[in-house]
């Protein structure tokens, strides 16, 4: 029998891309409700009460709302920030720890990471837990991501805007200048650093597809370490992870006359990890699609794994 599913925001940039990743799997039921019944909360609880599994794609308000008037028999999936550092709720990143996919599988209440997050803990988690990288070490990251990651506003921000004359186009638009971005607080809890990083991301004039940073600095390390160590304590630590792929250290092959393309990712779940460095300095970099492993592909990972199947289901490697 099928699973019933309900995705409450299903109309919204990652609730579309669910769908569209789920629609044609013959094990899944998806409950929809009808436009006109979107803003009906006692639709809406038909439908939670109906579904076994409700996959929340909505804004942080509207999610805790949901997830308040939604019972016990029903499972949650949150996609929104709202409930990723909540002490009830289980953070969905199945690459996190050794025991995070039966912490998944047994869960009620799981959290969806955030895209930049995604690729900052799977850089920085294993050299802070191998303490290479010390849990006070004053770390930043920086990147750039495609404009869907903000939503439909800034979709529509940057597909309006004019790319002639006074208005040149948005090549780049560096944001979280007020210090407080709303990813903060789960890089930190779940990198295991002690102060949460200098976060300097940065959006770009294309739809989808992220580069994500680390720099270091091999002198203010706990434990000396080559590029080549820490590109082999990555690859060890995920060996047999399906959907996160360490490239060969210094990788210039990856790269287009010394350009790494954030794009190369786009419309899979796959991750790929990248150490560059010399004898003084490392850079840590993680490439994905921002809408794939950053949002609507993790989503459907951590929905396989709460269902009891292969966490690879439906899901492009």
């Amino acid at each position: 029998m099928a699973t019933r599913i309900f995705i409450d925001g299903q109309e919204g940039t990652t609730g579309l891309q669910i769908q569209d990743r789920l629609r044609d799997r013959r094990d899944i039921e998806l409950l929809e409700i009808a436009p006109e019944a979107r803003k009906d909360p006692e639709a809406k609880r038909a439908l939670l009460r109906r579904a076994e599994i409700a996959i929340l794609c909505l804004p942080d308000a509207a999610a805790e709302e949901t997830a308040r008037m939604t019972g016990p028999e029903t499972r949650l999936l949150d996609a929104s920030t709202a409930h990723r550092v909540h002490p009830d709720w289980t953070y969905g990143m199945a690459e996190l720890s050794a025991d995070t996919r039966q912490a998944l599988r047994n869960a009620t209440r799981v959290a969806n990471p955030g895209c930049w997050p995604t690729g900052f803990l799977l850089l920085v988690r294993p050299l802070v837990d191998a303490g290479i990288l010390p849990r006070d070490y004053p770390v930043s990251c920086h990147g750039q991501s495609g404009y869907s990651g903000g939503g439909k506003k800034l979709i529509a921000a940057f597909q309006e805007h004019p790319r002639t004359g006074d208005s040149p186009a948005w090549t780049a638009r560096p944001y979280g200048f007020n210090m407080a971005h709303k990813h903060l607080p789960e890089m930190q809890r779940y990198s295991g650093l002690s102060h949460a990083p200098v976060f300097a991301p940065s959006v770009g004039d294309y739809y989808q597809g992220m580069l994500v940073h680390v720099p270091l600095h091999l002198r203010t390390l706990a434990k000396p370490y080559s590029a080549e160590q820490a590109r082999e304590l990555l690859a060890e630590h995920y060996a047999g992870q399906p959907f996160v792929r360490v490239r060969p250290v210094n990788d210039l092959a990856a790269l287009e006359n010394g350009y790494l393309d954030a794009t190369a990712l786009n419309n899979s779940n796959i991750i790929e990890l990248f150490v560059y460095g010399n004898g003084e300095q490392l850079l840590l970099s993680a490439r994905l699609d921002n809408l794939g492993k950053g949002a609507s592909g993790a989503a459907v990972q951590n929905l396989n794994l709460m269902l009891g199947l292969p966490e690879t289901t439906g899901l492009a490697q």
